[in-house]
């Protein structure tokens, strides 16, 4: 066992590990985050394969970009949380996922779902989960449906039956009361 990856080290340490290129911080990142950026791919993939495959891209991703993370503008695992569900949010909205996604039965998917989501993702250990249950219940939804299901802000217009303009606003009022809950949470 590496004694970097049994020690708790600062943000600020591991960005710059990473931007040295250092395998041990890469390495470190995923014994410690990778269980919470699968449980959030999961949630959006919600099969186990395609899900690790995403995450493993969202460690390469991490490991090439790391030059492009900019600590004013939010937490590192901030950053890497966007990363994994960006790639989860292309992968639902390629052709090759919907394909594949029509031939699964509604039922195989909850039991998978169920079984996965227990063991891979516990939002109040992140305490994500505790954050957003603090928004207005009409914000609420929207981010649920936006970030944690992959809506896009017109998807989620239709299927809430509510004007596009609307839920722009309430999303990025929702954004922006989120911040303030990661400001005051430092």
């Amino acid at each position: 066992m590496d004694a970097i990856t049994d020690t708790v080290i600062s943000e600020k340490e591991i960005v710059r590990l990473l931007r040295e290129k250092n395998e041990k911080a890469v390495r470190y990142l995923y014994d410690h985050y990778s269980k919470a950026l699968l449980g959030l791919v999961f949630r959006i993939v919600p099969n186990q394969e395609i899900a690790e495959e995403i995450l493993q891209e969202t460690f390469v991703k991490i490991w090439v970009n790391a030059s492009s993370y900019d600590e004013t503008k939010g937490k590192l695992y901030t950053w890497m949380l966007n990363i994994a569900r960006n790639l989860a949010i292309d992968k639902i909205r390629s052709s090759e996922y919907k394909q594949s996604s029509k031939t699964q039965t509604i039922e195989k998917s909850v039991d998978s779902i169920n079984k996965n989501y227990q063991a891979g993702f516990n939002p109040d250990t992140m305490d994500i989960k505790a954050l957003t249950d603090k928004l207005r219940p009409e914000q609420k939804e929207l981010i649920d449906l936006i970030y944690f299901s992959g809506y896009t802000q017109a998807e989620a217009a239709d299927k809430l039956k509510m004007p596009l303009g609307t839920v722009k606003t309430r999303v990025r009022s929702a954004i922006g009361e989120l911040r303030t809950y990661f400001r005051n949470t430092d």
